[in-house]
């Protein structure tokens, strides 16, 4: 086996001699003799992207760059880019070769009328930030003075330098500009952070950026460009109240847009501008900001002086609740806040009490939830209260706008007051009524306690006087809904005196069963008047009054069923008529309800079906 005075094998030194011959003769522009040169290195060695002895020496890295310098020169870009090793150190790289790639690319973006393609344009960044760099990695300053065929001074390598940088830098600007990118996307921003740690993956540069849009939120809030950013990111997601560290759109960004938001807040301080440097504060504090001990300073500064204007000029008690809010919700714990917030909706709601109830009794509200016991926050809903009450006692305002435990809190504060003890009572009565009617007699029972209470009658009545008193409101409202001579009304009355029943029992010749009697009776009339046989029938079979117990009852359902089995008859429905006329009968009969146990049922046709027979 053949090694060299280093002691590498011959396979090593061979591909290295290769590729070097292969450099030089790229670098003579020789580019005729380049291609067979890697064609032969591959042949004999294998391609050495793969190969484990040329990923030693740097002859992967060397093969790539020449193989995407040869594709440029043939305006083959996409091939150029596609062959560029991302990622790789480019010192084992003859520096005349990266140079010539790098200024075929600066030529391919600043072509006029050309589309400027982002893998061209992070290939440019990555060569020409790898030339420039401080540390000249490449020795770029040794292949310029060997071109040179003289040393090159150090003041005119900076100043050559600073004109390359300045190049390129207003090349990529003039493409973003043309291109409308903003901060966040430009390449301009990519070729500043790329100085900064070698960002740029050429796989991942595309239309929308170069970079990660969180790194390129960070380079440029580190380099002092935070209203770039932030307009940019604005610009892009306008709604500023969604801006959080918890969204999947903002997580990327938001350390960065933080630090840029409290910088601009304390600008914004500084120059009085308080409620924006507060919206500033907490969308921060959204962001996964936490405030530190000046930027509570300032916001504190900020909650005192919002809405105040200058010189005592220009007040605002709108804008000063808004940001006295602000405030608040950056600094719940701090007392100063919580008592300006206080007083100034409690002055706002004082000021709008007869123009604007609603908003009014929302400020009142408020200040009640940030100081719970402030006296004057209460005095005002307590006044609120006591026009509702008056008005809704009045029949003026609905009285389901009112909550009874208000009203309870109220009595408490203000024993004497009337119209409260009087809303309670109408409260618990109708309560009372409907929790009986929908079988809920416990809760009515409850409900009528209550009544009791705000009537001032508690020792007048006994457990057993609760029945009592609801059975007296059933029977007042059935009384009232009655007088509505209308389906509806004469129904109403009906439930609410069945309902009565239920709750008092009693003899069959008591005054609420006669009550109850005729109730059922002018509803059957009215029924057999205005509306259908079939309407008169349910009621019957409603079971609220049994066969036998009125005469007049008995002949208007008969009635039905003879008026309903005639038109059974004329639709063809024989069975239906038939069925129809032995109820009839049965009920003309005064059958008793109970009947035989096998056979047809008297009484009240329960079964409309025809199947009067167990067996």
């Amino acid at each position: 086996m053949h090694v060299d005075d280093t002691g590498e094998t011959d396979r090593t030194v061979a591909a290295d001699r290769l590729i070097t011959m292969a450099e030089r003769a790229f670098m003579r522009a020789e580019f005729g003799v380049v291609r067979p040169l890697l064609q032969r290195l591959q042949n004999e060695f294998g391609a050495p992207d793969t190969d484990v002895t040329h990923e030693a020496d740097g002859t992967a890295v060397r093969y790539a760059v020449l193989r995407s310098a040869i594709a440029a020169r043939a305006e083959n870009w996409q091939a150029a880019v596609g062959w560029f090793p991302d990622g790789d150190d480019l010192d084992p790289v003859e520096t005349g070769v990266v140079h010539a790639l790098a200024v075929g690319a600066l030529r391919r973006l600043s072509e006029e009328g050309r589309h400027a393609e982002a893998g061209t344009a992070a290939l440019a960044i990555s060569l020409w930030a790898y030339l420039l760099d401080e540390e000249d990695p490449g020795d770029f300053r040794a292949l310029l003075t060997g071109r040179r065929g003289a040393a090159v001074a150090d003041e005119l390598w900076e100043e050559a330098r600073r004109q390359l940088l300045g190049r390129v830098t207003d090349l990529l600007h003039a493409l973003d500009v043309r291109a409308g990118r903003d901060a966040l996307a430009a390449w301009e921003t990519a070729w500043e952070a790329e100085f900064v740690a070698p960002v740029v993956v050429l796989a991942d540069a595309g239309a929308e950026g170069l970079i990660p849009l969180g790194h390129a939120a960070r380079h440029l809030m580190e380099q002092g460009r935070r209203p770039a950013l932030l307009d940019a990111y604005a610009t892009r997601h306008p709604l500023l109240s969604n801006w959080t560290v918890d969204s999947p759109d903002h997580r990327a960004c938001a350390y960065p847009l933080a630090r840029a938001l409290v910088a601009r807040g304390q600008d914004r301080v500084r120059s009085g501008e308080w409620s924006e440097a507060l919206t500033d504060f907490g969308t921060a504090v959204r962001l996964g900001h936490t405030l530190a001990t000046a930027d509570r300073a300032a916001v504190l500064r900020a909650g005192r002086s919002v809405g105040r204007g200058r010189n005592g000029q220009g007040y605002s008690s709108i804008a000063r609740i808004h940001g006295l809010e602000l405030a608040h919700a950056l600094l719940p714990q701090d007392g100063s806040l919580s008592a300006e917030l206080t007083a100034e909706l409690v002055r706002q709601g004082r000021k709008v009490r007869h123009n604007d109830p609603g908003q009014s009794r929302g400020r009142f509200e408020r200040a009640l939830v940030v100081s719970p016991g402030d006296k004057d926050a209460r005095s005002g809903l307590d006044d609120h209260l006591r026009v509702d009450l008056f008005l809704a006692v009045d029949g003026a305002q609905p009285r389901e706008e009112i909550r009874p435990d208000t009203v309870q809190d109220l009595l408490l504060r203000d024993p004497d007051y009337a119209p409260a003890r009087a809303w309670l009572r109408d409260h618990y009565t109708a309560q009372a009524v409907a929790e009986a009617t929908a079988g809920h007699t416990a809760t009515a029972r409850s409900a009528v306690r209550n009544l009791i209470r705000y009537r001032g009658e508690e020792g007048r009545y006994e457990e057993t006087g609760v029945d009592v008193v609801l059975v007296g409101l059933l029977v007042a409202a059935a009384r009232s809904a009655g007088t509505k001579r209308t389906r509806t009304g004469l129904e109403r009355r009906v439930d609410l005196l069945s309902t009565a029943l239920a709750v008092a029992g009693g003899p069959a010749d008591s005054p609420l069963r006669e009550e109850h009697t005729e109730a059922v009776l002018a509803l059957a009339e009215h029924l057999e008047a205005k509306a259908s046989p079939s309407d008169v029938i349910e009621l019957f079979l409603r079971d609220r009054m049994r066969t036998g117990a009125s005469a007049r009852f008995d002949r208007t359902v008969e009635a039905a069923y003879l008026r309903r089995a005639e038109a059974r008859e004329e639709a063809g429905d024989a069975g239906g008529a038939q069925h129809d006329r032995a109820c009839a009968t049965r009920i003309g009969a005064g059958l008793p309800d109970q009947g035989l146990l096998f056979g047809p049922t008297p009484g009240h046709c329960k079964d409309d079906s025809g199947q009067e027979t167990l067996f």
